[in-house]
């Protein structure tokens, strides 16, 4: 059974492998103030262009959202998103579990525009209503698409207009980075956004997101509420080992193009078999449209998720690539997805 499921599914790169090991035995100080979190964060800050910029590593994802979320609104403020948000579909209410409302905003891509931002301002007017303060967006989306920079620049003038916080979760933007239709640069984003991660998690690493802090006002304190969510790891150096080699040079991104590549081949075979997509995505998801007789016989031999169900015999997939995806595996998903598109009667 080969896994379609997630980009999570493997280890870790060999190298952030060998780096763990080669400073196994080493002694370093605690709770990410250790010499590879520092070297880590300066390396991030290059990338990003901004020294002054405030780096912090976490385990996982879900933990990297409430914590900067929780950290960031005031108690009666509230999240604009998405309907399809991470933060609504996957983490289990925690965003509310912090006391902070989320305001849904439908989007058949997945990404929110100025206007969705407008109307969420309009209709939560005064002190009866929770207040919107931080806008949540995702890149790439919870369905593949991504943020391109006119849009982004477009979001940005409306938050800093109306005094709101911009807040990007980055689980899969090494993937939105890497994408042949991206034109955004890590350095564009930290101008124009007030705080986003860049997740490692789903891109090579063991397990890892760093969180970016570019505006100055939510910065204060933040190591204390790291500490109130449960996330000031006593290793921290783990985190901080693998985003230096992330970041040692263009491996991060390298490991993106690599998952997009594959997801690409995928893409391409859907296409010239016709078949459709619930949505775009140029990233290392994709959303092909299948009968679900040929869904049946490909869960046979490999995982993965059937996303929505589009009319009475046919459902749209979610089939996703990663830095690990070989190449092989893909064509004889290929091979055999052909083989059963000539056997059956479709």
């Amino acid at each position: 059974m080969y896994s379609f499921l997630c980009d999570y599914s493997e280890g870790a790169h060999p190298r952030i492998l060998e780096a763990l090991n080669r400073t196994n035995l080493e002694q370093t100080d605690g709770y990410g103030m250790d010499s590879h979190c520092l070297s880590a964060a300066a390396l991030i800050q290059k990338h990003i262009k901004r020294e002054n910029a405030d780096i912090h590593f976490f385990v996982g994802g879900t933990q990297t959202n409430l914590t900067a979320i929780s950290a960031f609104l005031r108690p009666h403020q509230a999240v604009i998103s998405a309907s399809t948000a991470h933060i609504q579909v996957h983490e289990t209410g925690a965003i509310e579990a912090t006391g902070h409302k989320i305001l849904l905003k439908s989007s058949a891509d997945g990404k929110l525009t100025p206007a969705d931002i407008q109307a969420a301002l309009d209709e939560h007017e005064d002190e009866h209503m929770a207040k919107p303060k931080l806008v949540y967006i995702s890149n790439s989306t919870e369905i593949g698409s991504i943020y391109f920079k006119a849009e982004l620049e477009q979001i940005s003038a409306v938050c800093r207009e109306n005094s709101l916080i911009l807040y990007m979760d980055g689980a899969r933007l090494g993937s939105a980075l890497s994408s042949k239709e991206n034109d955004l640069t890590l350095p564009e984003i930290a101008e124009l956004v007030d705080a986003f991660y860049i997740g490692g998690t789903k891109n090579g690493a063991l397990m890892g997101e760093a969180l970016v802090i570019c505006r100055d006002d939510l910065k204060e304190d933040f190591r204390y509420h790291i500490k109130q969510r449960g996330g000031l790891l006593a290793k921290g150096r783990l985190l901080g080992i693998q985003f230096e080699e992330l970041f040692r040079d263009n491996l991060y991104f390298e490991l993106a193009a690599h998952a997009n590549r594959m997801a690409e081949l995928l893409n391409n075979c859907f296409m010239e078999m016709k078949c459709g997509f619930l949505t775009h995505s140029p990233s290392n998801q994709i959303f092909p449209i299948l009968p679900n007789n040929i869904i049946e016989k490909l869960e046979k031999d490999y995982s993965f998720y059937r996303w929505k169900k589009t009319d009475e015999t046919h459902s749209a997939i979610r089939l996703v690539t990663s830095w690990a995806t070989e190449e092989r595996d893909v064509y004889v998903f290929i091979e055999r997805l052909k083989k059963y598109y000539r056997s059956t009667d479709c």
